[in-house]
């Protein structure tokens, strides 16, 4: 029943979820890979025919002094861990948020591709995990932290999480040790923020990215521990089509 309802709140906010919405399957290779996307239904036009499509290739950002820090309010809790076919997604109970600009959004989930999504100047991380938000009013915020492999360096949230990592597509695992989404985020807050779409079908526009610039390190075992599962997960990168990019202090 949890399950349930946490799926409802992502609904129209998570990868975990974009599948559910139609009966055609998608993929990151082959005849339904992400060249395909928009075409295998109706409801995925955004993916081909979008002009605010995620992920970009970060790259000639501003500095904008007027851009606010985000403020955290991440909570220590259970976490449910479901494979849905495309990532291992992470279900969090109610209570963890964000505020930007005045507004509340809740965190929904998070979950990673391999390898990451957003290159820095043409340069891809090992990793990423995507940390989605959503206001009361139904607007999305992703806020992704790349992760790089070192091998002395393990993440601690990871070294709580992987051993429950379900490895078969529809699997569903508790991890009840409570875990702290705030050990995701590095110690510098600074990001690049745009204006883009969730990088799964849907493909909905209008999401609100922050794309923080540190990186945050993994270790070789976890990261190969999560290739065995998903060996590539990452859509390309997708045309700017004169967005901005903004960066913050």
């Amino acid at each position: 029943m949890r399950i349930a309802v946490l799926a409802t709140l992502a609904l129209g906010a998570a990868a975990t979820l974009a599948a559910a919405q139609s009966t055609a399957h998608w993929d990151y290779v082959g005849k339904n890979g992400p060249l395909r996307w928009g075409k295998l239904d109706p409801a995925y036009e955004a993916c081909s025919q979008g002009r605010e499509q995620s992920p970009i290739d970060i790259r000639g950002a501003r500095l904008n002094k007027g851009l606010e820090p985000i403020e955290f309010h991440y909570i220590a809790g259970p976490i449910t861990e479901e494979n849905n076919g495309h990532t291992v997604v992470m279900h969090v109970d109610p209570g963890s948020y964000i505020v930007y600009g005045g507004v509340r959004y809740d965190l929904v989930q998070f979950h990673f591709h391999h390898p990451a999504e957003e290159p820095v100047k043409g340069k891809l991380s090992d990793m990423v995990v995507h940390l989605l938000h959503k206001s009361a009013d139904g607007k999305i915020v992703v806020v992704a932290v790349r992760l790089a492999e070192d091998i002395a360096k393990p993440n601690a949230v990871l070294a709580a999480l992987w051993p429950q990592l379900p490895a078969k597509v529809g699997g569903v695992e508790k991890v009840t040790e409570f875990v702290n989404p705030a050990g995701l985020l590095p110690a510098d807050r600074g990001y690049w923020t745009y204006m883009g779409s969730l990088t799964t079908p849907p493909c909905t526009e209008g999401v609100r990215w922050f794309v923080f610039e540190e990186e945050l390190s993994l270790s070789r075992d976890q990261l190969r521990t999560f290739a065995a599962l998903y060996r590539m997960n990452s859509r390309m990168v997708q045309e700017l089509h004169g967005r901005k990019i903004e960066a913050n202090e």
